[in-house]
């Protein structure tokens, strides 16, 4: 005869939601695509988040992919974070309900579609897009798949800022006729000599759809935002924050303006081709 002993199972009460901790059930899954400065930045703020769960990361540069792991799996007490290459390995993933993206801004527009179309909510690193039309094809593309989409405009989260916009739009400052915004002037940059590309850095992968260009170290990472190609300099990087900011205190930011005019000095040569001065 054979004896059976029966043992209690026991759950843990973070599976229950128990003693303020989110049931797993209940936990919003994400991918983190692009982990240079910004977004493991981002990354960080997010795993203090006691409602989402990281489950992969993903980087063409492989210090920062697995960089990243390191920091997901630290915070967890675990090995269990995913680490891609191709940011279309996470887009696969069932199981990841959303994405933040902190890729080059070449990358948004065509990364934010893309994880539409494969049912992902998306938080993206501004600007949303290089072009009007790429932003239209944003816009459209989440209207569509009824995509939740935020753009990473911190600042209208910052109190001060809230703060100024109360005051501005309460008309105490009376009827605002005209506004300026202020940032500093663009960088310049010498002409650059083609190097090696860094062994572990998918460097076809990170120019994706811009054209092809030899590998300098300065035409990557933090200073791709001086280049044409992949972004639009001050205009579109502190741009995307202090314009927006400006037009939401004013009161139009959703209806203009629609036209603009200006000037802009660009440098004479060199890699860098955004304006200088504007």
């Amino acid at each position: 005869a054979t004896a059976a002993v029966a043992a209690p199972y026991v759950i843990p009460s973070s599976a229950l939601g128990k003693a303020g901790s989110v049931p797993p059930s209940e936990q919003i899954t994400m991918g983190a695509i692009g982990l240079g400065g910004q977004g493991i930045h981002n990354l960080r703020n997010f795993l203090t988040c006691d409602d989402l769960r990281i489950l992969a990361v993903c980087d063409v540069d492989t210090n920062h992919r697995i960089g990243a792991k390191n920091t997901v799996d630290s915070a967890y007490g675990n090995k269990d974070c995913s680490a891609y290459n191709d940011f279309r390995d996470i887009l696969t993933r069932k199981d990841i309900d959303t994405l933040m993206i902190a890729t080059p801004d070449h990358w948004h527009a065509v990364i934010s579609i893309e994880a539409a179309k494969a049912g992902k909510d998306i938080y993206c690193e501004k600007p949303i897009s290089l072009t009007i039309a790429e932003g239209r094809a944003v816009a459209d593309t989440m209207k569509r798949f009824g995509t939740v989409y935020q753009s990473g405009t911190q600042r209208r989260s910052n109190r001060c800022f809230r703060f100024a916009v109360d005051i501005a739009q309460s008309g105490m400052l009376g009827r605002l006729h005209t506004l300026h915004c202020y940032y500093h002037n663009g960088p310049t940059s010498p002409p650059q000599k083609p190097e090696a590309v860094p062994k572990g850095f998918d460097y076809d992968m990170w120019l994706g759809p811009a054209p092809f260009e030899p590998y300098t170290r300065r035409r990557c990472h933090g200073s791709f935002r001086w280049i044409y190609d992949y972004s639009g300099g001050q205009l579109t990087d502190l741009g995307a924050h202090f314009n927006d900011l400006t037009q939401w205190a004013h009161g139009s930011q959703y209806t203009g303006p629609t036209e603009y005019e200006g000037w802009a000095q660009f440098p004479k040569d060199g890699l860098f081709n955004t304006p200088v001065r504007f």
